[in-house]
C-alpha cells in the first residue's frame, strides 16, 4: 500500500478515496470529474453527469506516490501512465494467447500491466504465461527485418499511450488504437488513434476516450466496447454504429514503407452532414527517442506532420487528405495532421485516407516532396 498512488489529474476537486481489491499494491484516489454542486446528493445532478462520476471512479492512473519518492516507480511492475479499471477480460484461450502475445512478447507488458489490461491478477497472468510457454519476458536481440512490412499491432490498453495530459483522455478505448512499431527497433512504437474524434454540426460525434462531453451523454448513451478485426490480408478493421444512424470504421493496412489508412463515414440519418472535422492522434511516448514533451522537435507543413529523434537523423511523418490542421501536443506528446470529410448527403459514404511513415536524414521537407509526388495519400 505503500509504494503507489493511484490518481487521476483532473483541476483542483479534492480527491474521493476507494479500495482497490483486486490489485492490493495500489491505493487509489480519484477525482470526480464534477463541480461540487452537481455531486449526487444536490439538486440539479443529471444521469450524464453521474456517469462522469462513475467513469472517474472506474478508470484511475498509476503515478508515483508522493510519499514514496525515494522509490522506483517502476518497482512491482507497474510504471506511471498504467490504467487501472478499465481492463477487458478474455472471453477464451484463443483471445487469451492471441492478447498475451500482443501484450507480453510484442509489448513488452509487465504481469502487472497486462493483468490490468486484461481485468485479471498478476498470477493468473504468469499462469498463463506458463500454459502457453510465452516468456515472461520477450527477447529484443532478434533483429527486425527490413525487407518485413511494418509491424502493425491492435493497442492492448493497460498502459497508458501518453506520458501526460492524461485528463484529456480518461478510460482510452483500444478499438480505435494501433501500435506501429519502429522498424529499427522492435520494443519502441507510436500509438495511431483513428479516430481519436469525430466533429460534426450535429456536435461532438464520437470521442475514443472521456474528456468533454460528446452528444451521447446528455442522453445517458454509452456506446458499446469494440475490438478490432484482422483480414486474411493483414489489415486492421473496425467499424462502429453510432445510434442515430451514422456509422464509421478504420482500415490499418502495413507496407514495407509505411502504414496506410482509410477512415469512412456512412450518414444513415434523414439530414445532411456537415462540419465533418476528424482528429488523428499519433501519440509518441513510447518510443523514447521521439518522447520529448515538446514542439521544438516537430515540423508541421499540411498535410505533413514529423517529429525528429533525439539525435536529428530519424522522423516519424504522417499525412491525410483533406487536411485541415497539422499541429501537436507537447504535453501527450502527439503528431496531428487531422482531416475534414467532405459534406455527406442521407444515404451517403465519404472517405480519407492517411499515411505514416519513418525517414532517416537531417532534413525532412524533401521527403515531403517525396511522398507528396509518390501520392502516399491520394
Amino acid at each position: 500500500m505503500d509504494s503507489h498512488a493511484i490518481e487521476v489529474i483532473q483541476g483542483p476537486h479534492p480527491f474521493l478515496a476507494y479500495p482497490n481489491r483486486t490489485h492490493p499494491f495500489a491505493t487509489n484516489r480519484v477525482n470526480p470529474l464534477l463541480s461540487m454542486p452537481a455531486l449526487p446528493h444536490c439538486p440539479g445532478a443529471s444521469p450524464s453527469r453521474l456517469r462522469w462520476l462513475f467513469l472517474s471512479l472506474c478508470w484511475i492512473v498509476a503515478v508515483p506516490s508522493p510519499t514514496d519518492g525515494s522509490q522506483d516507480p517502476i518497482e512491482g511492475g507497474l510504471s506511471p501512465g498504467v490504467v487501472v479499471g478499465n481492463g477487458r477480460r478474455p472471453p477464451d484461450d484463443v483471445d487469451l494467447r492471441d492478447w498475451l502475445n500482443n501484450m507480453v512478447t510484442h509489448h513488452r507488458f509487465t504481469p502487472d500491466e497486462a493483468a490490468l489490461a486484461m481485468d485479471m491478477t498478476a498470477a493468473e497472468v504468469r499462469q498463463a504465461l506458463r500454459r502457453f510457454e510465452i516468456p515472461e519476458t520477450a527477447d529484443s536481440s532478434v533483429p527486425s527485418d527490413p525487407a518485413a512490412p511494418l509491424s502493425v499491432l491492435p493497442y492492448p490498453g493497460g498502459r497508458h499511450p501518453r506520458l501526460g495530459f492524461f485528463d484529456g483522455a480518461i478510460a482510452p478505448q483500444r478499438e480505435t488504437k494501433a501500435s506501429v512499431f519502429l522498424p529499427w527497433d522492435r520494443t519502441a512504437y507510436v500509438v495511431v488513434d483513428v479516430p481519436e474524434a469525430i466533429f460534426s454540426n450535429l456536435g461532438l460525434t464520437y470521442l475514443a476516450h472521456t474528456h468533454i462531453p460528446t452528444i451521447w451523454d446528455p442522453q445517458g448513451i454509452r456506446l458499446p466496447t469494440l475490438e478490432w478485426r484482422r483480414t486474411g490480408s493483414g489489415t486492421l478493421v473496425m467499424e462502429r454504429s453510432l445510434p442515430n444512424g451514422i456509422a464509421f470504421g478504420s482500415e490499418v493496412s502495413s507496407q514495407t514503407n509505411g502504414v496506410r489508412f482509410r477512415l469512412w463515414l456512412r450518414n444513415g440519418t434523414t439530414n445532411a452532414l456537415s462540419g465533418l472535422r476528424v482528429q488523428n492522434c499519433v501519440m509518441l511516448g513510447r518510443a523514447p527517442e521521439f518522447a520529448p514533451q515538446t514542439l521544438t522537435n516537430k515540423v508541421f507543413s499540411a498535410p505533413f506532420a514529423a517529429v525528429k529523434s533525439r539525435h536529428g537523423q530519424r522522423w516519424v511523418i504522417t499525412a491525410w487528405q483533406h487536411c485541415g490542421r497539422a499541429w501537436g501536443n507537447e504535453q501527450v506528446p502527439c503528431l496531428h495532421s487531422d482531416p475534414v470529410f467532405p459534406d455527406c448527403a442521407p444515404a451517403q459514404t465519404v472517405q480519407v485516407k492517411g499515411w505514416l511513415s519513418f525517414f532517416e536524414g537531417a532534413a525532412v521537407q524533401p521527403e515531403f516532396e517525396r511522398l507528396r509526388r509518390a501520392g502516399v495519400i491520394e
